[in-house]
């Protein structure tokens, strides 16, 4: 059973929709036992790191996502979900990610051409192999929507990049921990395949 973690942040039907075509039992919850027993956790997230982060404290899911991590089992997150697992973001100085893993977000920045927020498809490139990207192309495009961007502190970390205005970590893995910054559950055939490796970790 895939547990979807519920905090008030966005995108939450449209990830339980996806492993639903797929065949893949899902809860939205943000129960402690019903997180504990789960064979995968998913954070989903669209929306502000303060914001996201307070919500997270308030229904105290920051300790839950430690303790699921530390339990070894399969781990994601998606979009501002992915975020949220590092150091900070200049979205919102002074706040504390939950610092799973080493490494910042930036905004994107300013440049001829380029939009901010940065929404639509975007191309990977795939300087580590990584096991959600199993059966899938280099160069297949996923689909995107944000202002800021991470730069992972371990680049052994860093399983897919694309390029929009700069350099950008778009997905990491780090042993039973898995997250992306585009939206698989947007993705069509390429995202649905991306979660579908994560649900056969």
């Amino acid at each position: 059973m895939i547990a979807i973690l519920d905090y008030d942040a966005g995108n939450i039907k449209s990830v339980e929709k996806a492993f639903k075509i797929l065949g893949e039992e899902t809860v939205l919850t943000r129960d402690f036992s019903v997180i504990e027993k789960a064979d995968r956790l998913v954070l989903p997230g669209v929306g502000s790191f303060a914001a996201a982060m307070d919500n997270l404290k308030k229904y105290e899911l920051d300790k839950a996502i430690h303790d699921f991590v530390a339990s070894g089992k399969p781990f994601l997150g998606i979009c501002l979900g992915l975020q949220l697992l590092f150091e900070s973001s200049e979205e919102s100085p002074g706040v504390e990610g939950l610092h799973v893993l080493d490494g910042v977000v930036k905004r994107i920045p300013d440049g001829e051409g380029i939009k901010v927020p940065h929404i639509g498809w975007n191309s990977l490139d795939f300087p580590n192999e990584g096991r959600l990207f199993k059966g899938i192309d280099e160069g297949a495009f996923v689909y995107y929507v944000h202002s800021y961007y991470l730069q992972a502190k371990e680049p052994s970390i860093v399983t897919a990049t694309t390029e929009y205005g700069c350099h950008i970590h778009a997905s990491v893995e780090k042993d039973n921990i898995f997250a992306c910054q585009f939206h698989p559950e947007k993705s069509s055939t390429v995202g649905l395949k991306i979660l579908k490796n994560f649900a056969t970790q």
